[in-house]
């Protein structure tokens, strides 16, 4: 007979507390595994409704693709959410080369350090980066 082991109820949200530094990494990681195909196939699904001429935008001067883009470039919301997708490509990128390392031995002992590492190389790298996603935006 085999025993059981009283793993918590599902309901029990105060559980997270007891979550390491490796198992929020495995969280990020998928989360934003995630958000990165959900982008993708957003990404595909609008510009393909852009693709190809209109003709009456031909004769003006401009495509269906440029007037597309450019449209949702002058969207504050979107500069937004490009500097939300630069976070997640950059964490995961990050840590997948974390995880890497770890695969191939390197860095066994000090998985939590290198994960706090890649979060703040992250934060840094975004926050450096906003004043190019939003210049002439806020203006």
């Amino acid at each position: 007979m085999s025993q059981s082991y009283n793993r918590g109820t599902v309901e029990d949200f105060g559980r997270w507390r007891e979550f390491s530094a490796g198992m929020w990494a495995w969280i990020f990681h998928k989360f934003t595994g995630w958000v990165l195909v959900g982008y993708l196939f957003t990404h595909i699904a609008v510009l393909s409704t852009s693709v190809g001429v209109d003709p009456a935008s031909a004769q003006a001067g401009s495509d269906l693709y440029t007037s597309t883009l450019s449209g949702l470039e002058s969207l504050l919301i979107v500069r937004f959410l490009e500097v939300g997708l630069l976070a997640v490509a950059v964490f995961h990128i990050l840590n997948g080369i974390r995880l890497l390392m770890v695969d191939l031995g390197v860095g066994l002992e000090s998985q939590d350090k290198s994960f706090y590492a890649s979060l703040l190389l992250t934060g840094a790298i975004v926050v450096a980066s906003v004043p190019t996603f939003l210049g002439g935006a806020l203006v």
